[in-house]
């Protein structure tokens, strides 16, 4: 129980499209408008969640062209937003957009968020807590998953809207951007060693 709990936390907190976007969305539009996207994120998180469940995550990853073309949106738009960040200028660089995001916004990203999958797959079948009660199991996992889940993304809307607050000097705000960068560079890194792990 207590491993199932830290994995969540860890497994959550670390940088990823979902909580990078989130800051960037809160740095750009403010709380309101990102806690509009972390509502679709949350509803997004729930479709994959029950993909993952379901047992149609894998059956649609089976099929290898399903996995491509997965793999191609997720990688290109991770590599899309990793270069945004590294190459923002002298501002804070989490995502640039042209208008406040909205729940739909939220609900898209999460499907094909690599990351996504492989921490819920990692979750719901990695720690097997009631082998002989699987939808209990399942029940009590989604619950733990949000109390840790819904926090964290919050924490991190907060984060962009404070960052957007100070002013802090170029060279660190390039060092900060360049970090993040690398952050979605390394979600590609473990989205392809998956696929290829699998293949």
């Amino acid at each position: 129980m207590v491993s199932f709990v830290a994995a969540c936390f860890l497994l959550i907190s670390t940088p990823g499209p979902g909580v990078l976007s989130t800051a960037g969305f809160g740095a750009a539009y403010g709380f309101r408008a990102g806690l509009r996207y972390v509502i679709g994120l949350c509803l997004g998180q729930l479709v994959v969640i029950f993909l993952v469940v379901s047992g149609l995550a894998a059956l649609l990853f089976a099929v290898p062209v399903m996995r491509t073309v997965l793999l191609a949106l997720s990688t290109g738009y991770l590599l899309y937003l990793a270069a945004r960040i590294a190459f923002a200028g002298s501002r804070i660089g989490f995502i640039e957009a042209q208008r406040p995001p909205g729940i739909l916004a939220g609900l898209l990203l999460q499907p094909i968020n690599p990351k996504a999958y492989v921490v819920n797959t990692t979750l719901f079948s990695g720690f097997v807590l009631w082998p002989d009660a699987y939808w209990s199991e399942v029940a009590f996992k989604l619950v733990v998953l949000n109390v840790i889940w819904v926090p964290i993304h919050l924490a991190w809307l907060y984060a962009g809207v404070a960052l957007e607050r100070l002013n802090l000097p170029t060279r660190t705000q390039r060092a900060i951007n360049f970090a993040m960068a690398a952050a979605m560079l390394a979600v590609v890194a473990l989205a392809l060693y998956s696929t290829l792990r699998t293949a």
